[in-house]
């Protein structure tokens, strides 16, 4: 799963750029009715967002009989279709297969804030109006910048990427991710393929680490040696190793990128 051969390209992934990551929104309502929708970019066109938004309300519907989820996921070879259930709606997004599923699940909940006082200042018929108003493609815009803004120094983030670059050429590492604190990857040593794979690891230690469990190891179901760090609120890394890897020499180099991040941010 993992690239061996450290001598390929580093695969940086430009971070700030929602819209290359996430193709459409779509807002509908229990009944299956879209009641909004807008694109981000025109890789993927939907021509049927109705027929989208009836198949899904299926979905969510007989999932959640059974299994009680708010969360529907359908994944494909390049992206996926992630189905949001907030209140009375529903919230679907189309993205990148390496979309993260708890940052998608913050813009979810901060849109329906958004959408519910829209429609209440507007006396929106929620049972069959279709929204068209740019004022509100603005709003949406104007959120979603506000989730993808913190405070972070792209020169001293580029400096840690030039050192993860350098640690990676140690053949005791396997692979490096480096994700923002929403989950969001901005570093990896993975290609895109290998990184989806990876992407439900990558969930699962954000998640933990967003309940307060800022430190652990543990085997990946690929026999991996995973160790990971939250570092100073702002970045969560992940270092891959081989399980013949002994767990002295893996917390050497994950300390080493810790020191060297905080270092780095207290310039």
């Amino acid at each position: 799963m993992i690239i061996e051969d450290k001598t390929k390209a580093r695969f940086k992934i430009k971070r700030s750029v929602f819209k290359k990551n996430i193709h459409t929104l779509f807002i509908f309502n229990k009944s299956g009715i879209c009641l909004y929708s807008r694109n981000f970019t025109t890789s993927y066109e939907i021509e049927s967002k109705q027929l989208i938004s009836s198949f899904f309300t299926a979905l969510m519907s007989f999932t959640r009989e059974l299994l009680k989820n708010e969360v529907k996921i359908i994944e494909m070879t390049d992206v996926k279709l992630v189905v949001f259930e907030k209140n009375t709606f529903y919230y679907g997004f189309l993205t990148e297969a390496t979309e993260n599923i708890i940052f998608l699940d913050e813009v979810a909940s901060k849109i329906n804030s958004q959408f519910i006082d829209y429609i209440s200042r507007n006396n929106i018929d929620i049972n069959m109006e279709y929204i068209h108003d740019e004022r509100f493609d603005l709003e949406i815009g104007d959120l979603i910048k506000d989730i993808l803004s913190s405070e972070f120094d792209l020169r001293k983030e580029q400096k840690i990427i030039e050192f993860l670059n350098e640690i990676s050429l140690n053949t005791e590492i396997k692979g490096i991710i480096l994700l923002t604190d929403k989950g969001r990857v901005i570093y990896t040593t993975f290609n895109k393929i290998d990184l989806r794979n990876f992407s439900k690891e990558v969930d699962f230690r954000v998640k933990i680490c967003n309940n307060s469990i800022l430190k652990l190891f543990y085997t990946s179901k690929n026999k991996e040696l995973i160790f990971s760090d939250y570092i100073e609120d702002l970045y969560f890394v992940i270092l891959i190793f081989d399980t013949r890897t002994k767990f002295g020499v893996a917390e050497y180099y994950l300390q080493k990128v810790v020191n060297f991040t905080k270092k780095t941010l207290s310039y």
